[in-house]
């Protein structure tokens, strides 16, 4: 099993380069659009180096930042305590050109909590107990490393965005998808949430099972996320073990 870390760092600084022009085209009906690969890229990139594997289990493919997890953190569902005290990531970040006051960015500081990065990272803790056994089977990423607000700051997710405005931020993403898929070797790719496992389907030309999305707009992931989770990841042959045990 290798470290491809170099290899992804190149991937995702060519999409943000790429996704850069792109979010500053007028249209897409937010106030504002944010790239933690800008601002929040040196977490980003040691999340990289430091926890990607090849030949993994499986990949979990995420719809976009959350403006209090990786929207903060530069971390895929990047709860600000749990990069931290689970993956071991704490650096500083810089701070964006424009961004909403209701969300001003600060970093593995920011004293909000983000639910879905809590259940996700937290169910891994749960069931791995460390880091390095998580990552030895399974990676997480997002399809899309755009935020998007609104203008009352409300987040504002890619699939209620006009078609027109987000057909080259997809393409870009899909391209740097496959080089995700072609890197990491996974068994498996599973998107967290419908939204995501349909990116990823047209992407890699190919079915991808869905994984219960852990927000918290989600009525089922509300009653308990990590037990359904559990279920499907089995269903899909890459079970997780059990926290009691």
């Amino acid at each position: 099993m290798k470290a491809p870390g170099a290899a992804l760092v190149r991937a995702a600084s060519k999409l943000r380069d790429e996704l850069a022009p792109l979010a500053r085209r007028k249209g897409s009906g937010c106030a504002f659009v944010l790239c933690p690969l800008d601002y929040a890229w040196k977490n980003h990139e040691e999340y990289l180096r430091r926890h990607a594997r090849t030949g993994i289990d499986a990949l979990l493919i995420g719809m976009n930042p959350g403006p209090w997890g990786m929207g903060q953190t530069g971390v895929p569902f990047g709860d600000p305590g749990l990069v931290k005290e689970f993956l071991g990531i704490a650096g500083p970040v810089e701070q964006p050109r424009r961004f909403h006051e209701r969300c001003p960015i600060r970093g593995v500081e920011s004293p909000r909590s983000e639910v879905s990065g809590q259940r996700l990272w937290g169910g891994a803790r749960s069931c791995f107990g460390s880091a390095d056994a998580f990552f030895e089977r399974f990676f997480v990423a997002n399809y899309c490393p755009l935020l998007f607000l609104g203008e009352s700051g409300a987040n504002m997710t890619p699939d209620k965005l006009p078609a027109e405005w987000m057909r080259p931020v997809l393409e870009a993403c899909d391209e740097h998808l496959r080089t995700l898929v072609a890197t990491l070797e996974p068994a498996r790719v599973l998107g967290v949430g419908a939204w995501a496992a349909k990116r990823a389907s047209i992407a890699l030309d190919r079915p991808v099972d869905s994984l219960l999305h852990p927000s918290p707009a989600s009525p089922a992931a509300n009653k308990g996320w990590l037990e359904a989770a559990r279920r499907q990841l089995a269903e899909a042959g890459c079970p997780w073990p059990d926290p009691r045990s």
